[in-house]
């Protein structure tokens, strides 16, 4: 029995948690979507900076074989002149500027590299979020519906009326205010064919006073004697 318990109480617990889960996944997939963004903005800073670095090297090198190819000249120039002495030193230089060269090549290798994998990067996880985006439109949008009919029509809470019960209380409303109606008509023709006046009107009809209704006869007899006499 204690293991049933035991068993019941995770059920509820995981399906309450499955029910959370479900009530906030738009709350949650927004914030995800967010963290995804921010990540995505600092991958595009990471990609700035390298690009800058790199352009830096760039320029570096630029000016490294620059200053190498002037030196050369100028070796040559000296070795002419007859000064070796000079050249060796000048030698010496361009040994020390053709490593930075060298190393310039490499780390620009290396950018190039890195470069091209952030730019990959960004451009995947940019279509993965505008994907996202459009999935989370369509969701919210059906989430709405579906909020509108859970709290609508299709879920009612226990104490509330629903559609069809209003309806069938209409129509016992009009059947009795119908059947009320009947028994009034009803009565208004008893009280006409047994009451006083109906009876004072067959004895009127029959010679005895005075007739309680105006006919059309009466109505002619009335206007014809208003008639001015004719010559």
């Amino acid at each position: 029995m204690f293991k049933t318990v035991v068993t019941l109480f995770r059920g509820s617990v995981a399906a309450a948690g499955e029910e959370l889960e479900d009530r906030t996944a738009l709350l949650i997939l927004d914030q995800q979507m967010r963290d995804a963004a921010a990540a995505v903005e600092r991958s595009k800073r990471t990609l700035a900076l390298a690009i800058a670095q790199d352009q830096q090297e760039g320029r570096k090198l630029e000016a490294t074989i620059a200053r190498i190819a002037d030196l050369e000249a100028r070796v040559v120039a000296a070795l002419d002149g007859g000064r070796e002495d000079l050249a060796r030193d000048a030698a010496e230089a361009i040994v020390g500027l053709e490593a930075d060269r060298d190393a310039a090549m490499t780390a620009r290798a290396l950018f190039a590299t890195e470069i091209a994998r952030l730019k990959r990067h960004v451009a995947t996880a940019q279509a993965r979020i505008t994907e996202l985006d459009r999935g989370r439109r369509v969701a919210r949008a059906s989430e709405a519906v579906r909020s509108l009919r859970r709290s609508g029509i299709e879920a009612a809470r226990p104490y509330e009326s629903t559609l069809p019960e209003a309806e069938s209380t209409l129509r016992r409303l009009r059947e009795r205010q119908m059947e009320t109606q009947a028994a009034d008509d009803a009565l208004v023709e008893l009280d006409a064919a047994t009451g006083p006046l109906a009876t004072a009107e067959r004895l009127a009809e029959q010679g005895f006073g005075p007739r309680l209704k105006t006919t059309a006869d009466d109505v002619l007899v009335r206007l014809k004697s208003k008639r001015a006499p004719t010559a």
